[in-house]
């Protein structure tokens, strides 16, 4: 085992790393930025080292550079930045540092989303219907036709691996040109690379990550799903493990399908095998995540694995010593994602200070986060500034826990999507687990509510923003203080 790591993320991942390392004995080291200098994980590390090139934690040469500085002999990069970068990796390896993730054989395979889906529709897994080209600058004719092909809608993806990004719907051939455009562009700015292809959209259907665990002699298991199909612009709402749209026998056969696919690209360390599963039950591979993913503490809570501990005890060589057999999931797991953004406003981030800042506890109620009260969110990074995470013995009981967390969380001074993800976990279609990734197009209207509840809520917001806007500030002294009592009883005796 490595003695210190060097932390090469920022916000509520850097925080979560670090205590995984506090936990294992090892030391740490953070890099931030001068946005980020009172940021959580800034105060808790035992050395921390600013960083004021423009391309930040994306700087290899800069972060290899601190990490032999400061005698680091690991880094974790969490997600995004170069999580996903197997010539980092690689440069890790010359330098004689440890990358704590998977190989760089295995990244580099699993980015090239393309040759990915070939070569698991090879070994006969099943794959969306897609183009069998990438495309780049410049041939919207090609695009185009193979768009007809496939047949509206389709959906414009990066080649490259990601969160997400450099992926648009396109419902019709007038938003083609422009939201190829728009994907190109976005997977410029994120991998460095703005080739694309397109593929069939599914629709209605649910997104489901299987949690891949590998050590380096080739013992793999799985550690449950986990069901990501409430989304905005590609990120995931809310999330929950298991998987409510699926029965036991697609359970178990989606388990298997997913060992099979981490056998055939040889995962090591943690990685997400991804599937589409349509309104009949079939499956669909759809990529790989080889890096520890945002959603990662639901199997934590379903497990009690902790699972960037295993990361760096398997990258450091050990064995992995958990067995399928050995293995419990137990109960249900529910994450929210907290941004500072305004939904209600196309999702805009809103950067600022936090006021207050009140989070939720208890039994089974997890909050990793990087905020406290009078911290500055940034405008420079992604605006997720917490996951609430809660655990129920059964579906029902961790909706119950999840609404009560949510009351209980306050979080002032910028607007945030808080409103909407408590609107969300009240919604009928998700108390019945009968949603899909069509759910949230877009931020819900709501029928107005009725009763005598909602008219003295109405009454009450109607007093106060009237007395907020009628109330006139006139400093005036109190009359005591002017007559000098306070004065006299501090006069020495003559």
């Amino acid at each position: 085992m490595f003695h210190k790591v060097l932390i090469a993320n920022r916000g509520e991942i850097a925080v979560r790393i670090l205590r995984a390392c506090r936990a294992l004995g090892l030391e740490t080291v953070v890099l931030y930025q001068s946005a980020d200098r009172g940021s959580l994980h800034v105060r808790l590390a035992d050395e921390c080292v600013q960083i004021d090139d423009l391309s930040g934690f994306t700087d290899q040469q800069a972060v290899l550079r601190v990490a032999l500085e400061k005698g680091a002999d690991a880094v974790h990069t969490g997600y995004g930045f170069l999580a996903e970068r197997e010539d980092f990796i690689r440069a890790c390896a010359q330098a004689g540092v440890t990358f704590i993730g998977p190989p760089a054989e295995v990244v580099g395979a699993a980015r090239q989303k393309l040759e990915a889906l070939q070569r698991a529709e090879a070994a006969g897994f099943p794959t969306p219907p897609r183009s069998r080209l990438s495309f780049v600058n410049g041939e919207m004719e090609a695009i185009s036709a193979e768009a007809e092909s496939l047949g509206y809608p389709v959906v414009v993806k990066s080649s490259r691996g990601g969160r997400g990004r450099g992926e648009r719907i396109v419902w019709s051939q007038e938003r083609l040109e422009r939201a190829t455009q728009a994907a190109q562009a976005e997977a410029q700015a994120i991998y460095g690379d703005r080739s694309i292809y397109l593929e069939k959209l599914i629709l209605p259907a649910h997104q489901i990550g299987v949690q891949i665990v590998g050590d380096q002699d080739g013992r793999v298991i799985h550690l449950g799903e986990r069901e990501g199909s409430l989304r905005y612009g590609n990120q995931k709402l809310v999330e929950e493990a298991p998987a409510p749209c699926l029965t036991p026998k697609q359970r178990r056969e989606l388990w298997q399908t997913a060992l099979e696919v981490a056998r055939l690209f040889e995962l090591q360390n943690v990685a997400t095998v991804e599937f589409l599963v349509d309104e009949q039950g079939r499956f669909y591979f759809t990529e790989i995540k080889p890096r520890i993913q945002i959603e990662h503490p639901l199997t934590e809570m379903l497990t009690g694995v902790d699972l960037l501990a295993l990361q760096m005890r398997l990258a450091a060589g050990e064995k992995l010593e958990l067995t399928q057999e050995r293995l419990r999931l137990d109960g249900w797991a529910m994450q929210c994602r907290i941004s500072a953004e305004d939904p209600w406003r196309q999702f805009m981030p809103r950067p600022g200070h936090l006021q207050m800042v009140r989070l939720p506890g208890g039994p089974g109620v997890r909050v990793d986060t990087y905020v406290y009260c009078g911290c500055y969110i940034p405008a420079e990074y992604d605006p997720l500034i917490a996951k609430l995470v809660v655990w129920g013995a059964n579906r029902q009981d961790c909706l119950s826990r999840m609404r009560q967390a949510l009351r209980e969380c306050q979080l002032t001074g910028t607007p945030t999507n808080l409103p909407l993800v408590q609107r969300i976990v009240e919604h009928p279609d998700f108390v019945d687990g009968m949603y899909t990734t069509d759910f949230l197009p877009s931020p819900f209207e709501e029928e107005p509510a009725a009763g005598q509840v909602a008219y003295r809520d109405l009454a009450a917001i109607a007093a106060l923003t009237y007395l907020r806007k009628k109330r006139v500030f006139l400093p005036a002294r109190p009359e005591r203080l002017m007559s000098g009592w306070h004065r006299e009883s501090r006069r020495l005796p003559q």
